[in-house]
């Protein structure tokens, strides 16, 4: 998951706000997955998540994703002296603030939606709680 072109493949660090001000409620689904700290989530991370969910879910409701990996990130090798430059592009991660819903999902039962989301946190790397509409 990565976007089809990059104008800018080198850009700032930026700063993560303490909380989300925009996405915070429920638009989609009935359950959702919000995001209890600001973070960087990789592409992988995400995939992993969405993959897990979608795989528990089969032909039963539908998942969206609320977040996109757009920022490129840099990475030199482990032995490089320090200076040089940025280095080339590793992978790309999605900002996500405190607050922010990450996956929403409807079309199920609330145990099946809960026992999904759940899978799906598993795999992300920051503090997650379940919200329902």
């Amino acid at each position: 998951m990565q976007p089809a072109r990059v104008k800018h493949p080198k850009v700032h660090k930026g700063n993560l706000k303490t909380k989300a001000t925009r996405g915070t409620y429920l638009s989609f689904g009935s359950f959702g997955l919000k995001a209890g700290e600001s973070s960087w989530i990789k592409a992988n991370q995400l995939e992993a998540a969405r993959r897990v969910m979608t795989r528990f879910v089969s032909r039963g409701g539908k998942i969206w994703m609320r977040v996109f990996p757009d920022k490129p990130r840099t990475n030199h090798g482990g032995e490089l002296g320090m200076g040089g430059g940025a280095g080339t592009l590793d992978h790309f991660v999605a900002v996500v603030e405190a607050g922010k819903i990450i996956f929403e999902i409807d079309g199920l039962p609330e145990d099946q939606a809960r026992k999904a989301l759940t899978l799906g946190s598993h795999k992300l790397a920051i503090k997650t709680r379940i919200v329902k509409r």
